[in-house]
Parts: C-alpha cells; sequence; structure tokens
C-alpha cells in the first residue's frame, strides 16, 4: 500500500480522498495549501501527491516544481476543476505523473495510485543501485595522503580542467577518475573508459574516433569512436602512456580542436568531452625517449593528481581490510569473516607491491583459506 499525501484547499476534496484511500489500506494525510503541503512532504516523504490547482498563497503548479526538486522519485498527480489541455500539458512538462479532472473518477484514482506508486519504487531502486555503483569506487582510507588527493578531487571537479592521475599499477587511479566524474557537472552522463595498453595500437584508432563502413577489410559497419561516444560526458584514457605516437597526434588534434574524424571520413564531429588521462610511467621520461609527445602532456597535465604506492600510507591497510572483508564476504555469500589486530599488524609489514589490487587478492584467499577469525599466522601461510 502506498504512502499518500493530498493538498487541496477545499475540504470536502481532502477528507472525501482521505476516506476512500484510507478504506482501500493506503497512508493517507492531507494538506490545506502549497506551503503546508511541501512542509508535509519534506517531513513524510510520500510515494505519491495529489495536488490542486488553483490554491490561494502558491499554486500548484509551483507546489509541484518545489516537490520534484526536493524528492524527484515522489509520484505527483495534479487535479482541478478548472483543467484545460494547456494547463494539463503543462503540469506534465513540469515533472507531474498524471492529471485529472475534477469531480474524481474513483476507479482512475485507484489505478493512477497503482501505476504512480509502481513508477516511484522503479526510480528509488534505480537511485538505490546508483549508489551501490557509487560505492564501488569509494577511496577507502584516512591517511593524510589519501585526504589530500579527496580536497584536490573536490576542488577540481566542477571544473573541466583535464586531469593526468599518475601512479603505480594497482593503486587506485581508476577510483580517482570515477570520482572527479561522479562530483563533475556531467556526473549524468557517459564515464567512457579506454585501456590503451590493452587495445593493439593498429586498432586503437577506431577504438578511439570510430570508423565508417568499408574503411578497412574488417570494418563491417560504421562504429562510433569513445571520444564521440563520451560526448558530453567523461572519457578517461587509462595507462595513456602505451598509446602510439600516431595515435597521441590524433588525440592532441581532438584536445585544441574539439573535433574528431572516424576512419575512412573526410567531415568532422563535434565533441564535447572531458578527458582524463592515467599512467604508471613517468611521462617526462618517455618524453625525453621519444615516446611520448610532449605538447600533449601539456595538454593532458593541467592538474596532475599523484597516487601513492600503498607501502607509502600502511595506516589505511586497516581500513581497507575490513572494507574486503565485507565486500568480498558479501559477493560470496558467506559469514563475515573477522581479523585479529596482530594479523592486521602483519599486514601492515609487506611491500605490497601490486598495491591495493594485490590486498584485495590477499584478502580474498585468506577468507577462502583462512578460519571465521583470519589470525597473523594465517597471513604469514598464506600470503
Amino acid at each position: 500500500m502506498a504512502k499518500i499525501l493530498v493538498i487541496d484547499d477545499e475540504k470536502s476534496i481532502r477528507n472525501s480522498m482521505k476516506d476512500i484511500l484510507a478504506f482501500e489500506g493506503h497512508e493517507v494525510s492531507v494538506a490545506e495549501n502549497g506551503m503546508e503541503g511541501l512542509v508535509a512532504v519534506k517531513r513524510e516523504k510520500p510515494e505519491v501527491v495529489f495536488c490542486d490547482i488553483k490554491m490561494p498563497k502558491i499554486e500548484g503548479i509551483e507546489v509541484l516544481e518545489k516537490i520534484k526538486e526536493m524528492a524527484p522519485t515522489t509520484s505527483v498527480i495534479m487535479i482541478s476543476g478548472h483543467g484545460t489541455i494547456d494547463t494539463a500539458i503543462e503540469a506534465i512538462k513540469k515533472g507531474a505523473y498524471d492529471f485529472i479532472e475534477k469531480p474524481l473518477d474513483l476507479n482512475r484514482i485507484l489505478i493512477t495510485i497503482k501505476n504512480a506508486t509502481d513508477k516511484s519504487q522503479l526510480l528509488q531502486e534505480t537511485q538505490t543501485l546508483k549508489t551501490k555503483v557509487s560505492k564501488k569506487y569509494e577511496m577507502i582510507g584516512t591517511s593524510e595522503a589519501l585526504n589530500h588527493i579527496r580536497v584536490l578531487i573536490d576542488k577540481v571537479a566542477p571544473s573541466d580542467a583535464r586531469v593526468l592521475i599518475t601512479g603505480p599499477n594497482g593503486c587506485g587511479k581508476e577510483l580517482v577518475a570515477h570520482q572527479l566524474h561522479e562530483k563533475s557537472n556531467r556526473r549524468e552522463k557517459a564515464f567512457i573508459e579506454v585501456n590503451c595498453a590493452a587495445i593493439p595500437s593498429e586498432l586503437i584508432e577506431s577504438e578511439l574516433f570510430g570508423h565508417e563502413k568499408g574503411s578497412f577489410t574488417s570494418a563491417i559497419k560504421q562504429k562510433k569512436g569513445k571520444f564521440e561516444l563520451a560526448s558530453g560526458g567523461t572519457l578517461f584514457l587509462d595507462e595513456i602512456g602505451d598509446m602510439s605516437l600516431e595515435a597521441q597526434a590524433k588525440v592532441l588534434r581532438a584536445l585544441q580542436e574539439n573535433k574528431i574524424s572516424r576512419i575512412g571520413s573526410d567531415s568532422d564531429i563535434n565533441v564535447d568531452v572531458r578527458v582524463i588521462a592515467a599512467t604508471n610511467k613517468n611521462l617526462r621520461e618517455e618524453i625525453k625517449k621519444g615516446t611520448f609527445r610532449e605538447d600533449l602532456y601539456h595538454r593532458l597535465s593541467v592538474i596532475i593528481i599523484d597516487v601513492p604506492a600503498l607501502k607509502e600510507r600502511p595506516e589505511d591497510i586497516g581500513e581497507l581490510t575490513e572494507y574486503f572483508l565485507e565486500t568480498i564476504c558479501n559477493e560470496m555469500g558467506i559469514a563475515r569473516k573477522k581479523i585479529t589486530p596482530e594479523a592486521v599488524e602483519t599486514l601492515k609489514g609487506y611491500e605490497w607491491t601490486g598495491n591495493i589490487r594485490e590486498l584485495r587478492n590477499v584478502i580474498e584467499r585468506l577468507i577462502i583459506l583462512g578460519s571465521p577469525v583470519i589470525t597473523a599466522e594465517e597471513v604469514k601461510m598464506y600470503k
């Protein structure tokens, strides 16, 4: 059953709707004007709101707009005895789920409530899923180094400045890139990731810029590239130090002109992309070797965020261990295992050349092979 709020300045309408809907098993509250209704929405968080169009002090359309701002998953159904097509269209455009004319038809009200409730639940589930996805890319730890990175992310994310993330393999560069995207104005748009080291050099251009049908032997149909797919959002170029010089030249042009052209095409496509790049290489050394373009480096490194190796922030190992114990046990569907303080201290003593990725693998191994309370001896045995 649904949690419903009725906002109407006519007492008879409020009371009759409350009685009817409560009889149907719904939890119903009422408000006699828009201001009262907004307070009730904030306090009670209803799934469905019935809101009159014509009310004193604040009109129904304005109430609708404010409800959609404060409670986007709430379905708002506008009701009116003076309804016109123009009014109904305006209400729907501003986010109303439906528009019902007075006198109200009980059957239509009940059907609308069912459908609106289903929609609200779906929106809430979607928000919950987004939260879970966000937690996947949460940065775990309270070390000074990690807190410094968080401050940088908060400052840089709202801008469109290009960011170069540096650090060894497995230290969490991808997490930083995701945080930059999620805290940016582009967070509702695509986050497209390209691992430059995993794509053969002869295919990287097609992957980044796309191609036209027939432009080369295996091009059996037109394909959009990652720059085009990321337009409006963020393009994350991971391990950019492994990109060929030819591809680097085209990336440079795309960054300079905000235009790309597919392989086999003479026409340009405008793109609006924020580029975040990452590498485990020292690009200044690569420039000296002639394997990385200096002009591209300066285009990419407006902001540089250096992610330290795990051995440089051992104080985060305890929190990371607890996080991995919880998430991996949940993934496996088993009771959460514990770990002794001595075992955590033992973990802190290792070099962790594979960084966070290696620590996660070790914790997973300990969960599978260790006892319900993981000991220091088990850490030494299975590390």
